[in-house]
């Protein structure tokens, strides 16, 4: 590694908010497999000639885990479902590329030249694969407790924003979500019942799947008395007993 890259580094570990016990591992990260091919040698220290797709692997797994482990902490009482959608949103493509460019990772990047030229800078997969297999890095130079701190310096301040986290109680959106997965099919709503003068409304609300009620609501206007709906399908759905290859 020469000096002019060995630079650079030691400024984007700045920016990470951490100091490698061996820089070759963030030196790995950030090595494209299009420049691997191109140049035809790994880092120094490392023998594979793959680039950061090996670290990318672990990095997914680890970010996972300490996405997890963050919310938990973060929101003890939220549901399951809940945590699930919420951690979906903080590993997917899109928020880790947008990540990348904030922590401007594509400045760091060697790629191969053909790469570079069809945008291989900017490009969003590219982006949230380096900063996976930065995660990945972490996690082999410092351990597990150290990456989880550095994620947790990362994505923290996305944690309490609310335009992230206002639909941490919507439960009709979860219910949409799981159903066409496990069913392949949507929620219906239906009012059941409605009482009360104009300005004291009482909604009763019954949410069906596939013809099958499975939740009723109760609310002070439709909107309220659907997610009361909601919430009581996704209990009843989540309490049924699953099969298995065995049964």
């Amino acid at each position: 590694m020469d000096d002019e890259r060995m630079a650079s580094l030691k400024e984007l570990e700045t920016k990470l908010g951490h100091q490698f016990h061996e820089l070759g591992w963030l030196d790995k990260a950030l090595t494209h497999k299009s420049y691997m091919h191109e140049v035809g040698h790994a880092p120094a220290g490392h023998s594979d000639k793959e680039g950061n797709e090996v670290l990318e692997f672990l990095g997914d797994a680890v970010l996972n885990l300490a996405v997890s482990h963050l919310l938990l902490q973060e929101f003890p009482e939220a549901d399951e479902g809940i945590l699930s959608q919420k951690r979906a949103h903080f590993v997917k493509k899109a928020f880790l590329s947008s990540l990348s460019r904030q922590l401007r990772l594509q400045r760091y990047l060697l790629l191969g030249k053909g790469e570079m030229q069809n945008g291989g800078r900017m490009k969003a997969s590219i982006l949230a694969n380096t900063y996976e297999s930065i995660v990945g890095a972490l996690y082999l130079d410092s351990g597990f407790e150290r990456a989880l701190e550095v994620v947790r310096l990362h994505l923290g301040p996305y944690f309490q924003a609310e335009a992230i986290f206002h639909g941490l109680h919507d439960y009709k959106s979860i219910l949409q979500e799981q159903t066409q997965r496990t069913h392949g099919v949507s929620p219906q709503y239906e009012v059941v019942e409605e009482f009360g003068p104009d300005h004291d409304k009482r909604f009763q609300i019954s949410v069906t799947l596939g013809g099958e009620a499975k939740g009723i609501g109760w609310g002070k206007s439709k909107k309220e008395a659907e997610q009361e709906a909601a919430k009581k399908a996704l209990d009843e759905i989540n309490a049924e007993p699953q099969l298995t290859g065995d049964e």
